[in-house]
């Protein structure tokens, strides 16, 4: 009997608390290094691959990432149960297909389906009742009694892994591409995207200056206040943006822990990094410094904040190019302007 692996952490159960209640994705709010109210839109569109939709050659057949032999024999109503999977599917330029999303998916042309998906909780009987030919879901799509439920009503469904860093993105365009039966346009797709990171990176400051950067994971309706460590799926980004992992560095091992005073001084961070959802849940940059510890930072004290959309920082998929130009802007001149 295959068993799902379980890779919820105390990042993912604190966001699967918190999107139940409030929702995801990018929002107007509090986003400046001085606090002043502000719209911050990182990117708001899938953007596919030029010219005509890629036509699937199908049977596909993949082995899903929990075990399960998958042969998918018709792709015209795929339900992708999270926002990075819709995002690699409508940048392949089969977005017509998409017949439903997860709250995550926030940018401009999946807004209008219907929400199956809430932070990782599947609604089996909203699934099913779209008829679904193919559905994409992940290694911490739950509970396990839906997932189950949509594999025993006969619907091909194929599980990936969650993205950790940039060397996930090209296995996760793969791994859609070719259960969609489109190999080639993930070629391209893959292509493109590195294309574009290695870019970005290309561009980045060369003088030595590689700040300290904390990423926080705030949610201030529900009390979550957590400082990222190695595991908290933002060190690549981090690095890649030509910063140091402050949680990291200091010794956090796991994902995440709670911030205290002791771990902001052990962190020391010259900027602090934040989805903006989180930051606009405490009251902005005025109420970020309020919480116990982050004004007598480096960064609280030089109101050095980076501010990146919810629906897009972690996606770890085709527009992490523009997340890490956008970081790396915030970060090497003192936050988001």
């Amino acid at each position: 009997m295959h068993q799902r692996p379980r890779v919820l952490g105390a990042f993912a159960a604190a966001l699967a608390l918190v999107l139940t209640l409030t929702g995801c994705g990018g929002s107007d709010g509090d986003h400046g290094t001085g606090g002043k109210p502000g719209t911050h839109t990182t990117v708001d569109r899938a953007e596919p691959l030029g010219g005509p939709p890629p036509e699937p050659r199908l049977p596909a057949r993949v082995t899903s990432a929990d075990g399960h032999r998958v042969t998918v024999r018709d792709t015209k109503r795929v339900v992708p149960l999270s926002g990075s999977l819709s995002e690699i599917v409508y940048s392949l330029g089969l977005g017509d297909r998409v017949v439903a999303r997860d709250i995550t998916a926030t940018f401009a042309q999946a807004r209008k389906l219907p929400v199956v998906t809430r932070a990782h909780d599947v609604s089996a009987e909203s699934v099913l009742s779209l008829k679904p030919s193919l559905v994409l879901a992940e290694s911490t799509t739950g509970p396990e009694e839906a997932v189950d439920q949509i594999r025993e009503a006969g619907i091909p469904l194929v599980v990936l892994p969650p993205a950790q860093d940039l060397d996930d993105v090209g296995t996760r365009i793969a791994g859609v591409a070719k259960a969609l039966g489109v190999k080639d346009a993930g070629e391209r797709l893959r292509t493109r995207t590195d294309r574009r990171v290695d870019a970005v990176r290309d561009k980045l400051p060369d003088n030595g200056d590689r700040p300290r950067v904390a990423f926080l994971y705030l949610r201030g309706s529900a009390s979550v206040y957590l400082l990222g460590g190695a595991r908290s799926g933002a060190t690549s980004l981090i690095e890649a943006a030509g910063g140091v992992d402050a949680g990291e560095e200091s010794g956090i091992r796991k994902d995440f822990t709670a911030i205290t005073s002791e771990a902001l001084a052990k962190a020391a961070p010259d900027v602090i990094l934040v989805m903006s959802k989180g930051l606009e849940s405490v009251d902005g940059v005025d109420g970020l410094l309020k919480i116990p510890g982050i004004a007598e930072t480096p960064a609280g004290q030089d109101r050095r904040i980076a501010s990146i959309d919810d629906g897009v920082l972690l996606n770890y998929g085709p527009r992490t190019d523009k997340v890490l130009k956008d970081l790396a802007r915030q970060i090497h001149r003192g936050g988001a302007e």
